[in-house]
């Protein structure tokens, strides 16, 4: 999200669509947050990705032994659905905290909250 530690690798390359949510529980693992299934909803941002590529420097960051990437519809704001990439936690969860509201900026605000511009959701 705006703000955050990956999202200059999204401003070089994305627009920013605007908020939503999709279904799922969010866990703060601290610097980050982790979305698993359940019941709820997680808030995020949703970007279209315009650079070719910009899915697998993603994909780097992302994807690895506690993540993976999925497809699901995402509810913007404006009540409009779109399918889109996200990345789904499934590490330990045992040190985790689950967010109540499923708003990592409220749990966590940035240190920048100034906003800014993503089709990926984060």
């Amino acid at each position: 999200m705006r703000g955050y530690v990956l999202h200059p690798l999204l401003a070089r390359g994305s627009t920013f669509l605007g908020g939503g949510s999709v279904r799922g529980r969010l866990l703060d693992l601290g610097r980050w947050p982790g979305l698993i299934d359940g019941a709820g909803r997680a808030r995020g941002e949703l970007y279209r990705l315009d650079e070719p590529g910009l899915l697998a420097v993603l994909d780097r960051e992302e994807v690895g032994y506690n993540f993976e990437r999925r497809r699901t519809v995402v509810t913007l704001t404006n009540g409009r659905r779109e399918r889109a990439w996200v990345y789904r936690y499934r590490g330990p969860q045992h040190r985790a905290v689950i967010i109540p509201e499923g708003d990592y900026r409220r749990a966590r605000p940035s240190r920048s909250s100034a906003p800014q511009g993503r089709k990926q959701w984060r």
